[in-house]
C-alpha cells in the first residue's frame, strides 16, 4: 500500500519489508536528530492494522497471546506474541485497548495470516476480528512531541513515543501538523539503538522469545496456558536459549553496512565457523554504524566480532 506522503519533498521510497513509505526525505541524520529531540513524525502507514471488538475480546486474546491482557486497562500499551505449538515466534502484536476495541499494528503483510489464525480460534466467543489496514494507518510521534492526538482513532503511549492509529483518509491532513517528516531509516536507527527486536529481522523460523529479549516486554511468565507456553516455561526455568541478541558498535571506517543475514564470526578467527548473523544495521547520528545480531549463546561477551568484513564490539542484551 503506497503512502500519499511519498509525495512530500525529498521523499525516497523504502524497499523490502518497508516498501510503500519513505526511507528518508534527504537527510537521515537530521531526521534522526529531530526524532531524538521530540519533533517530527514517522509514516508507518505500510504496517498492518488489526482490530478486535466484542465483549469477550480481552479474555479471548488472553488465551491466545503470550501477554496478560484479560484485565488490560484502557489506553495502556502492551506487546504480545503468537507462538507456534513448539514455542517459535509467529506474530508480534503492538496492542492498545480503548475500552471497546483492541487495536494492534503488525509487520507489513502479516495481518492476513494473523486474522486467519484469530478467526480460526473464535469458537463460541463474542468477538469480531477485522483487518483494518485499508481504513487505518500507523504514525509514530517521538517522546516529547506536542502533536495533537485529538482526531486519531487510538493511541499507544510508549516510553519512547506514541503510536497513532489514524483514519487513512486523513493521513495527509493530520500529519501536516506534526512537524518535519522522518523516514523509516531514522526510525530504524533509533529502534536498533533501543535494542527493540522486529519480527522478520531479529527473528527466523526457529526464534523463541528468550533469544531476543521479548520475555521482558511481550511475555507474561505467570499467566495461564497459551500455545507454545510449555517451551517458554521450560527454557526459562530449566535451561537457557541457544542464541542471544547482541548490540554491535561497528567499525566506523568501513563505507558499507553489513546487511541482514551477514554472517558473524570471531574477529580472532575470521576463517572459522559462523557464530550468528546480522539482523539489522543502521548509521546512527551519534553512535555511528550500529547493528543488532543473533549469536550463539556461548560466544564470549567480551569477544570482538566480525560481521562480514566489519569489526564490531558487543553490548549484552540477552545475558549469556
Amino acid at each position: 500500500m503506497k503512502s500519499p506522503l511519498l509525495a512530500l519533498p525529498g521523499a525516497v521510497p523504502a524497499e523490502g519489508a518497508d516498501e510503500g513509505v519513505a526511507a528518508h526525505y534527504g537527510d537521515i541524520f537530521r531526521e534522526q536528530r529531530h526524532l531524538a529531540q521530540g519533533t517530527g513524525f514517522v509514516d508507518l502507514s505500510h504496517r498492518g492494522v488489526v482490530t478486535v471488538t466484542g465483549d469477550d475480546r480481552l479474555a479471548w486474546l488472553h488465551l491466545l497471546l503470550t501477554q496478560h491482557v484479560s484485565a488490560l486497562p484502557p489506553q495502556q500499551a502492551t506487546e504480545a506474541l503468537v507462538l507456534s505449538p513448539h514455542g517459535h515466534v509467529e506474530h508480534a502484536l503492538y496492542l492498545v485497548d480503548d475500552g471497546t476495541t483492541t487495536w494492534a499494528h503488525v509487520e507489513p503483510g502479516t495481518q492476513g495470516a494473523l486474522v486467519a489464525y484469530l478467526e480460526s480460534m473464535k469458537f463460541f466467543y463474542r468477538v469480531e476480528v477485522a483487518d483494518a489496514t485499508a481504513d487505518y494507518a500507523v504514525v509514530y510521534l517521538p517522546a516529547g512531541s506536542t502533536g495533537s492526538v485529538e482526531r486519531v482513532a487510538a493511541v499507544r503511549e510508549l516510553p519512547y513515543g506514541r503510536d497513532l492509529f489514524v483514519p487513512r483518509a486523513d493521513l495527509e491532513k493530520l500529519t501536516a501538523g506534526y512537524g518535519p517528516a522522518a523516514g523509516v531509516w531514522a526510525y530504524e536507527a533509533l529502534r536498533i539503538e533501543g535494542h527493540r527486536p522486529r519480527l522478520g529481522f531479529e527473528t527466523d523460523h526457529r526464534t523463541i522469545p528468550h533469544e531476543v529479549d521479548w520475555l521482558r516486554t511481550a511475555v507474561h511468565l505467570q499467566k495461564g496456558c497459551y500455545r507454545g507456553q510449555e517451551t517458554v516455561a521450560r527454557v526459562h526455568n530449566l535451561g537457557r536459549p541457544p542464541r542471544r541478541l547482541v548490540f554491535l558498535h561497528l567499525d566506523g571506517t568501513e563505507e558499507t553496512l553489513p546487511p541482514h543475514g551477514t554472517e558473524v564470526r570471531l574477529a580472532a578467527d575470521p576463517d572459522g565457523r559462523a557464530l550468528g548473523f546480522v539482523t539489522s544495521s543502521a548509521r546512527h547520528h551519534e553512535l555511528g554504524p550500529i547493528a543488532l545480531a543473533i549469536v550463539k549463546r556461548n560466544v564470549p561477551v567480551d569477544a570482538v566480532l566480525l560481521a562480514g568484513t566489519v569489526l564490531g564490539s558487543q553490548d549484552v542484551i540477552v545475558p549469556q
